[in-house]
């Protein structure tokens, strides 16, 4: 199985960092990943994190202005994509149909293919535009996952709710690792 990770300029790029060291630490056979030039902003802004310290987590690096790379080929066969988080930018791009970097070239040829692409947009609030563009890819067979807080999990760190979320988002990639925790309503009573 090989699954491509994206980052961009969205806000909350710790998700897609996790998303990358759990993947990794999986059975998938490879993990490929890119980062917009806004999400490398971003990424230094939030986490103080640079590209290179990204790549340890993925088997295979690519550079978002490489329209030749291996995701954006559907002779590629990758498994799924994951965009987390994903821009209102990259999100409107994909909707129109705009393949002018990896990232959105990749998620087209995911949909083209029939494949899984979850997308983690991290906006709010969210004006009649945003939601049509979610419509759309949904309605394309994209998988709009925002990373909104589950709290019945009783989570007391940022970096719990990050992961209860991750969880969610390897279950919806069919790469769940040993390490997701599952709901068990006995939990609930204690």
């Amino acid at each position: 199985m090989h699954i491509f990770v994206a980052i961009t300029g969205a806000s909350g790029a710790l998700y897609g960092v996790r998303l990358l060291q759990r993947l990794h630490g999986s059975g998938v056979a490879e993990v490929h990943a890119a980062l917009s030039h806004a999400g490398e902003r971003t990424l230094r802004h939030e986490l103080d994190l640079t590209p290179d310290d990204l790549r340890q987590h993925a088997h295979v690096w690519h550079e978002i202005d490489d329209i030749g790379a291996a995701p954006a080929s559907g002779s590629a066969r990758f498994a799924a994509m994951a965009i987390t988080p994903c821009s209102m930018r990259t999100l409107a791009a994909i909707a129109c149909g705009l393949a002018d970097n990896l990232v959105t070239r990749a998620a087209d040829v995911m949909l083209k293919e029939r494949r899984r692409l979850l997308l983690a947009p991290r906006e709010t609030p969210l004006h009649a535009l945003h939601l049509r563009h979610m419509l759309t890819l949904t309605e394309l067979g994209a998988i709009v996952s925002p990373p909104m807080p589950a709290l019945y999990w009783r989570v007391r760190t940022v970096e719990e709710l990050v992961d209860r979320t991750v969880d969610r988002w390897l279950d919806l990639l069919d790469a769940a690792d040993t390490d997701v925790q599952r709901w068990n309503p006995q939990d609930a009573r204690a």
